[in-house]
């Protein structure tokens, strides 16, 4: 692909504000030019680059760059709208963690060849940072629903049986709960002091991401990163545990993890996560 010519790009980089931003332009050029390419665009389409969500590319560029006042910016001014799109979708509350994990990979908690991949680097300028937020929330959701569909439709020519269907109980799950339980407390009582704690203020006492870094010290940022890192490395090390210690296949972890999505009271996770959170607490004020 042709570059961008150098009159053209130092007009949209003036327009975009990046300077405010910190962006160097040599940046802010590779990010027109993925935006051109994927469109399937190329660098002389001056009408397209200019209509571009310029302002909102630049920010972006310095979000993902990891800019300090970028950030600021975009969580006063830009993730309240993925919070509002979260409860509209769910007004109770069980989109909110999709919303965060977003705003986790937004910040970029993968990393390759040693450089953070962020989120950011899928959005092109065509539609506001706004609305493309948005429509990640709204994509990210289907896909929750479909993951964790467990039926199927009835075929057609299978006409449905009139009287209630109640399945029968497995003979196993009291076994597996409490096994599941076991490894889980065993998983959350190894975490270091910090993260048991934000499990605990976010999980246990409903506390919002800024809440919680008012307590921790930390970046609102961070505590969302954090938050998703040790989510992932809790769930691992509880597969772990229920394979090596007590011998379960993966047949019968998946039953586990099945029995806390249907019934997570019975795991008494909040029992779990409170055990500590008071010496935990009083460690991080000091």
């Amino acid at each position: 692909m042709a570059p961008v010519s150098d009159d053209l790009l130092r007009h949209l980089y003036k327009e975009a504000r990046a300077e405010r931003w910190s962006v160097p332009l040599v940046a802010f050029r590779d990010a027109l030019h993925a935006s051109l390419e994927s469109s399937r665009r190329d660098a002389h389409d001056e009408k397209y680059l200019r209509g571009l969500h310029l302002q909102d590319l630049a920010l972006a560029c310095a979000c993902a760059a990891g800019h300090d006042a970028a950030w600021e910016h975009f969580i006063r001014e830009v993730r309240p709208v993925l919070n509002r799109a979260a409860d509209a979708i769910d007004p109770s509350g069980g989109a909110r963690e999709l919303a965060d994990s977003i705003y986790a990979d937004l910040y970029g908690t993968e990393e390759r060849d040693g450089q953070r991949r962020s989120l950011f680097r899928y959005f092109h300028g065509r539609s506001s940072l706004a609305t493309w937020l948005r429509a990640v929330l709204a994509q990210r959701h289907v896909d929750f629903i479909r993951a964790h569909r467990r039926f199927d439709d009835m075929p057609a020519e299978d006409p449905p049986d009139p009287s209630p269907a109640v399945a029968a109980p497995n003979p196993d799950r009291a076994r597996l709960v409490e096994r599941f339980h076991r490894a889980l407390e065993a998983v959350v009582a190894a975490l270091v002091a910090r993260d048991r704690l934000r499990l605990a203020l976010y999980y246990g006492q409903d506390l919002t991401l800024a809440e919680i870094g008012r307590i921790t010290g930390e970046h609102e940022a961070t505590v969302s990163r954090q938050l998703a890192r040790t989510r992932r490395e809790v769930r691992a090390a509880v597969r772990d545990r229920l394979r090596a210690d007590a011998g379960l296949e993966d047949d019968e972890i998946e039953e586990c993890f099945q029995y806390a999505v249907e019934d997570p009271g019975a795991m008494d996770l909040g029992d779990i996560l409170s055990k500590n959170s008071a010496a935990d607490r009083s460690k991080s004020e000091l």
